[in-house]
């Protein structure tokens, strides 16, 4: 199996994380932020990542610190989990809806970090997280992943709707993007590597 352990310990946070790719989508996840516990389980589910986070953090100054060095974990994770990225479809796209949102995602394991985010989701709270946390989240993870992540909303007004379709449609194209390909052996790249 494709998996990863990880630990980053800074003044702000304590994150403890394992990640297998090739899972079922069951998750243990303890950030101490509720709603982006939810969001973490829709990531992996679609994505079908089993996914163990105990995280710590700074809350009692804000969720930020917390939320982004998750990202920048759980794209540390995926990185290494995918090892040589040998054999894998390497790029996969997809439309998600949920009620009155849909979300555009592509994603190409480039090993290449960049995101691009055209996610007008209103300002405000959903739960106990911040909306604009989650292209800080994002953000770190595409970098941390080398991956090029592109997100885009094409319709939506509830907050909630929006951000867990943002986080199944990521789960989703990941899920596809990182599934086995048998018609080649190495890496899909006309330069050969990645």
């Amino acid at each position: 199996m494709r998996c990863a352990n990880l630990t980053r310990t800074t003044l702000e946070t304590d994150i403890t994380m394992t990640l297998a790719i090739d899972g079922t989508g069951t998750v243990s996840i303890n950030t101490g932020v509720g709603f982006f516990d939810h969001m973490l389980n829709s990531f992996c589910r679609f994505g079908h990542f089993d996914l163990e986070i105990n995280a710590e953090g700074d809350l009692h100054v804000d969720q930020h610190h917390l939320v982004e060095d998750c990202g920048i974990v759980l794209g540390q994770a995926f990185k290494e989990a995918l090892g040589d990225k040998l054999g894998i479809e390497r790029v996969a796209d997809c439309l998600f809806p949920m009620d009155e949102a849909l979300i555009q995602a592509a994603v190409d394991i480039s090993n290449r970090g960049y995101l691009t985010w055209h996610v007008d989701c209103p300002q405000g709270m959903v739960g106990d997280f911040p909306t604009e946390l989650a292209e800080e989240f994002f953000r770190a993870f595409a970098l941390n992943a080398g991956i090029t992540l592109h997100i885009r909303m094409l319709d939506g007004k509830n907050r909630h709707h929006i951000l867990e379709a943002v986080f199944k449609a990521v789960g989703r194209v990941l899920g596809l993007a990182v599934a086995e390909n048998k018609r080649f052996d190495g890496v899909l790249s006309t330069k050969g590597s990645l």
